[in-house]
């Protein structure tokens, strides 16, 4: 069967099951939060990587734990949990059933493993744009805004820079029929540098491309750091997305190696009123239990700014 995601989408919104969704869609389109908080919370699918891994739950659950677990109704996918579904037209049906029966809205999915957008070797390149096509059909099914991918590449930085904003234009002009953004997370090498991250968003210069802060991924390599604040500042102008990466908390519930308060300031300063996403990776706590504190905290981060 071709996969065309706009008739797929139109067939199904003929249903009562996808009228409820057609609503959810409306909302997720935008990329924002609804009206009223200062911003809104989502969950990132990586916040349970080992719940999935152990196959104690599947990609399919993952609406429902989000809404029943955690109270939450924004959620963003990462392609690893269901790789071989990306052009299954019935399993992305079921799955979007499954946000429609438990309210939740899908906002973007973390696609790795597709190759490197600024790789070296046009062939190698090319092939990788083209890998990232199917997600951004996928994306557009599901009714998310956008899809994040990495700018992973080798050798000169300043030439790394020039081919990264190349990829990501490519891809963003074939999202855009289907209104979807591209998305880059610092997400390690040049990558966890804001400056050189910042430099490939105003080169690229495209409203379809953006990035997706990540509050914690600025390790450089061999113990050295970019500083976290910093980078997330340079590159908030650019964010459709952030993710309020978590590993710890103490007993006061703040989380030990981010200051969120510090943190949201750069965000809501900066203008941000979309989703923020939860995404636990530690191992101090339960992966459950990492995603309760993580809300916790924005919550009560989110009161104290709006105040």
């Amino acid at each position: 069967m071709t996969f065309r995601p706009e008739l797929s989408r139109r067939d199904l919104l003929l249903s009562s099951a996808g009228l409820g969704a057609a609503a959810v869609l409306g909302s997720c389109k935008s990329g924002g939060a609804a009206r009223g908080p200062l911003y809104d919370i989502s969950l990132a699918e990586w916040s349970l990587h080992r719940e999935l891994q152990s196959k104690r739950m599947t990609n399919l659950d993952f609406p429902r734990v989000a809404r029943a677990e955690f109270g939450i109704g924004a959620i963003e996918y990462v392609n690893s949990f269901f790789k071989t579904f990306a052009r299954d037209e019935e399993y992305l049906k079921n799955l979007m059933g499954r946000c429609d029966e438990h309210g939740v809205k899908s906002l973007l999915i973390m696609v790795d493993g597709e190759g490197e957008l600024a790789h070296e070797d046009d062939a190698e390149r090319r092939k990788a744009v083209e890998n990232h096509h199917k997600w951004i059909d996928c994306a557009a099914f599901l009714g998310c805004h956008s899809i994040r991918v990495n700018a992973g590449g080798g050798g000169d930085e300043a030439e790394k820079l020039k081919r990264a904003a190349d990829s990501l234009v490519k891809l963003a002009e074939y999202g855009a029929k289907s209104k979807i953004n591209v998305i880059v997370e610092n997400h390690g090498g040049s990558s966890s540098k804001g400056d050189w991250l910042a430099g490939v968003m105003k080169l690229a210069n495209n409203p379809r491309v953006g990035t997706l802060p990540d509050f914690g991924n600025f390790h450089l390599g061999d113990g050295q750091w970019y500083d976290r604040y910093k980078g997330v500042e340079e590159l908030m102008p650019f964010a459709k997305a952030v993710s309020a990466k978590s590993h710890e908390f103490n007993e006061a519930g703040d989380e030990v190696r981010t200051d969120y308060r510090r943190m949201m300031k750069l965000v809501v300063d900066a203008g941000y009123r979309g989703y923020v996403g939860i995404e636990y990776e530690g191992d101090k706590h339960s992966e459950f239990d990492g995603v309760r504190k993580t809300k916790a905290l924005l919550e009560e981060v989110r009161s104290e700014l709006s105040a």
